[in-house]
């Protein structure tokens, strides 16, 4: 399914739904696909049960067609992006109310082993050096953002072990595994606090009062400079049509502050094969790398 060039660098970005890939890590997908790097967006569901979130799409033609609607703009952005992707097949779990149970056959619903089976083949196909996904807490408590960061750490154990998973193909070991830290409290709080400072009206302090008393954020290990992709992200995000409106929440703040203010996307380095430089234990201290295959262009985990 997936060429491969002997040598090359390859990235495997793990989502719940299409959209995810642009919201979370969008520019850095961009980036690294411009500058030859195999990149390959896996998503674990269709999005199936998603709202629609743009006002202007949010009619019941649309809402009875979302699952094909929803593939048609993940193929859009796939294409702006300059990346492929692969849905793993499973079906939206949604978000149940309280003491709600999830739907029947959902994501979620999976047993873990169960769910990172085609995950697993996928790794052990495509063969990645690195793999990116959620941390523990899902980035949000969508109960399809917390099983795809087990789903994938799972898999990237697994696929390296021929005695799990044998029908899967010939084990293969990423090398490292990263945590997004996108949409971070201090990406909102630096953003707002550059908008106020500059008399541009801000949006985010409502937001930002009412953030939730969340454990510590995980240390920044990683910050790739990106700011020159903002642009292309951007376009990604917008083809996912149904779930952005344009001038609203994340596309309204002036792109020229996020470019001064804050030109990376962030990451966690939670596993790593490859020799890595130690880094603080705060979140924002030693931030180190600026390469998510630092410890890899020199050879070590190529193949």
């Amino acid at each position: 399914m997936f060429t491969k060039h002997p040598g090359g660098l390859r990235l495997l970005t793990v989502h719940a739904h299409p959209d995810d890939e642009s919201s979370k890590g969008g520019a850095t997908l961009a980036r690294y696909a411009a500058e030859g790097v195999e990149v390959l967006v896996a998503t674990c569901t269709g999005g199936e049960r998603g709202s629609v979130l743009n006002p202007a799409l949010d009619r019941p033609e649309v809402r009875a067609d979302i699952a094909r609607i929803r593939r048609e703009e993940m193929a859009a952005a796939r294409e702006i992006l300059g990346v492929r992707q692969h849905f793993l097949g499973f079906v939206d779990s949604g978000i149940p109310g309280p003491d709600e149970p999830l739907p029947e056959g959902c994501f979620a619903a999976q047993p873990v082993e169960v769910a990172a089976a085609p995950l697993v083949a996928l790794i052990r196909e495509f063969r990645p050096q690195v793999v990116v996904t959620y941390d523990e807490t899902g980035g949000y408590p969508h109960p399809d953002h917390v099983m795809t960061h087990q789903v994938t750490v799972e898999a990237f154990e697994a696929a390296a072990d021929p005695a799990r998973y044998p029908e899967a193909g010939e084990p293969w070991q990423a090398s490292k595994l990263y945590y997004h830290l996108a949409l971070s409290r201090a990406w909102f709080q630096t953003l707002h606090d550059a908008m106020t400072q500059r008399g541009v009206p801000s949006g985010m302090g409502e937001l930002l009062a009412g953030w939730p008393d969340t454990p510590p954020a995980l240390a920044t290990t990683t910050r790739i400079p990106c700011a020159e992709q903002f642009v292309v992200r951007d376009a990604a995000m917008l083809a996912h049509a149904t779930q952005v409106q344009p001038g609203d929440a994340f596309m309204a703040h002036p792109r020229d502050i996020e470019r001064e203010v804050w030109p990376t996307e962030d990451y966690h380095l939670a596993r790593s094969l490859v020799p890595a430089p130690a880094v603080g234990g705060a979140a924002g201290a030693g931030a180190v790398e600026t390469d998510l295959f630092a410890g890899i262009r020199s050879g070590e985990g190529v193949g």
